[in-house]
């Protein structure tokens, strides 16, 4: 009877609209028609087949479309254009024209080249049959799920962690420290990196409390509620609560030293309201499409959405995790886009925890370029709310984890107090911000640069699962392993008489003022030890030298921060300097690591003798021997060129009788 039935509804919808009409509707939208009244209005995604003519212009002057500071972002990108067909502004005619027929606009979103509206049956049977109508869809009703918009908030007067040590970091972090220091971000932080030049989107249920004293020194440049259409991203009289952007907000970008610090305190703050918090009105997936094209247009370059949706409330049909293949979902599509664009999208993971089917992944967190991350608690144990993965398509998810147990945040409530909040809502504002902080370190890094950085770095780099993903955060080895400033192309330092000298080599210089040279012991902090004054410009090499004689222990660090006349800041790769005599065998650290095309490899030997120095994979297989012969005592230096290596970890070793030395590289094509 049931087969019979569904036949009857099939032919009925036939005789309904004409073949040409029924082929633009969707079968979510189909079977949404078959049971509407005449009067009851649904809300849609109408599908536009082009965007009209004359659209030359715009990509003679993409600055028509987007901001000065988004072209620089995709300018990084190398891509031929800067905008592309998706960038262009939806033909006005076509939206006017669908107004005109009843239709009550609510979105627009170019990069779809779609709008969202409500509209009864009538009408949409009309717009369908007009020929700049591609296609017609429902827009998905999401239902939270039910962990990821409630926590409780308490007031703490201890700390549940260990607390800070003292005189060790430069900043006071209070119980904010634990869920940083997870992630290493006190010591990125020690470095300079506070987010500064990041411009990073939150998009969440509102900010209902930002008059707290955690955001006193934020920077917001932006802020538009999604919801009710308006700039006022907080609660008064507006539908959905903020308390949860609150928390978020401040989880990455607050300041109260001695209570609250953010990975990316100093960074640029745009804020926008997606999210309906209301029981009877759930959030539509176009305020987030809308909220992340606006964005794009302002200039930004992480977002941070601490929201995922799975199932939407009756009548309309969920997805399941068979639809988490990165193709479904609307706003996984656009966060998808949004990557290839240059901005790096984070979203949590999901609060589904353990389920019995083989995910439990929410969107857009199952995009292919999306970064979904994961909750642990402060000893780095996944949480059991956090969701699982893979991906229908079998990608690895999530992708990274962070403390999401137990996270210290500004309470929605007062606004001198702090709270205890939990969530992968929280796991992803902490690892946005260590991504600000690499972005700072250079900010030509693209999103797909970063992922494989993290990919490198993380806790689980050698063995990724659907639980953990990559592994756990780890900002200081990211910064680390970054490339140094593009101007500079050498630097070395060797013990020589007593002195250690640095010398570094640029190939063409632009702006640059000139470097201070820093240089710390073990257990210590950068200190400046010298300024060394720049070209400022020119296109020819240029040879730089210092020389250090103030040397207090037989084991130093050197690293340089190339600063230029308008103000930017960038920092080297260290550089570490064993200052030991020659009754020691020693491999030093190739240098640059990682490296492409070339490396430079040193050692010194006490004694002659027989000595080889080979490279392995991570397999423990001998890929090449570089040196093997009878050598005398001394110091020795050779250029290491892989053509036919693949990206990847290698050991190199050194042997000198029973004398054995070893260190890792990492070959980058």
């Amino acid at each position: 009877m049931k087969k019979i039935f569904l036949m009857l509804v099939l032919f009925a919808s036939i005789l309904i609209y004409p073949q040409s009409v029924v082929e633009k509707f969707s079968p979510e939208l189909q079977t949404k028609l078959n049971s509407l009244n005449s009067s009851e209005k649904i809300l849609v995604w109408i599908y536009f087949t082009d965007k009209g003519n004359s659209l030359e212009n715009y990509f003679s002057n993409p600055e028509l479309v987007v901001s000065e500071k988004s072209l620089q972002r995709r300018a990084k990108l190398q891509t031929e254009s800067l905008i592309d067909f998706t960038d262009l502004p939806i033909n006005q005619n076509y939206i006017e024209e669908l107004q005109s027929s009843g239709f009550q606009l609510k979105q627009k979103s170019k990069w779809l080249n779609a709008v969202s509206g409500y509209a009864d049956k009538s009408t949409i049977e009309n717009l369908a049959q007009r020929n700049f109508v591609k296609s017609l869809d429902v827009v998905k009703i999401f239902k939270k799920t039910e962990s990821e918009l409630e926590f409780t908030e308490t007031v703490f007067e201890k700390s549940q962690y260990p607390p800070q040590p003292e005189g060790v970091n430069s900043l006071n972090y209070g119980q904010s420290f634990a869920q940083l220091n997870l992630m290493q971000v006190p010591a990125v932080h020690d470095l300079g990196y506070d987010g500064s030049g990041v411009t990073i989107c939150v998009m969440d249920a509102g900010f209902n409390n930002l008059a707290h004293v955690a955001f006193d020194s934020m920077n917001i440049i932006a802020m538009w509620d999604f919801v009710n259409g308006d700039p006022n991203v907080g609660d008064e009289g507006d539908m959905g609560t903020g308390s949860h952007g609150t928390n978020t907000l401040s989880v990455i970008g607050g300041y109260a030293p001695g209570n609250l610090i953010g990975p990316a305190y100093r960074s640029n703050y745009i804020l926008a309201k997606t999210e309906n918090t209301d029981s009877e009105t759930p959030v539509e997936e176009d305020n987030w499409v809308a909220a992340l094209e606006w964005a794009d247009s302002i200039g930004v370059d992480v977002t941070s959405t601490s929201l995922g949706y799975l199932e939407y409330d009756p009548p309309f049909t969920s997805y399941t995790w068979q639809d988490m293949n990165g193709n479904t979902a609307i706003i996984t599509i656009a966060g998808d886009l949004a990557v290839k664009k240059g901005i790096v999208v984070v979203n949590s993971a999901g609060n589904e925890g353990w389920r019995s089917t083989p995910n439990s992944l929410v969107a857009p967190a199952d995009g292919d370029s999306v970064f979904a991350i994961g909750a642990v608690d402060a000893s780095g144990l996944r949480a059991s709310f956090s969701s699982f993965g893979p991906t229908v398509d079998g990608r690895i998810k999530p992708d990274f984890m962070a403390m999401g147990s137990n996270v210290w945040a500004a309470r929605s409530s007062n606004q001198t107090q702090y709270t205890y909040v939990s969530g992968t809502s929280f796991s992803c504002p902490l690892s946005a911000g260590v991504i600000a902080l690499l972005l700072q370190s250079n900010p030509n890094l693209t999103p797909i640069q970063i992922r494989n950085i993290l990919r490198q770095t993380s806790t689980r780099s050698n063995n990724p699962d659907n639980f953990y993903g990559w592994g756990i955060i780890k900002a200081l080895d990211a910064i680390n392993l970054i490339t140094v400033p593009v101007e500079l192309t050498s630097f070395t330092a060797n013990y020589i008489n007593d002195a250690v000298e640095l010398n570094w080599i640029t190939a063409t210089e632009t702006n640059n003022f000139g470097f201070e040279v820093q240089k710390r012991y073990d257990g210590e902090q950068y200190k400046k030890i010298a300024f060394i004054p720049g070209t400022g410009t020119s296109t020819n090499r240029v040879t730089y030298s210092y020389k250090d004689n103030d040397l207090k222990s037989n084991r130093v660090y050197y690293r340089l921060k190339q600063i230029d006349f308008n103000g930017d800041e960038t920092y080297s790769n260290e550089v570490e300097v064993d200052i030991s005599t020659l009754q020691d065998f020693v491999l030093y650290q190739n240098y640059p690591n990682p490296f492409n095309p070339s490396t430079i490899i040193r050692w010194q030997s006490p004694v002659s003798g027989q000595q080889t120095l080979k490279v392995y994979d991570m397999l423990g297989n001998e890929v090449v021997t570089l040196v093997n012969e009878y050598r005398d005592a001394g110091k020795y230096e050779i250029e290491f060129n892989p053509t036919n290596l693949s990206s990847g970890f290698y050991l190199l070793v050194f042997k000198s009788g029973t004398i054995q030395k070893q260190i890792k590289m990492l070959y980058m094509k």
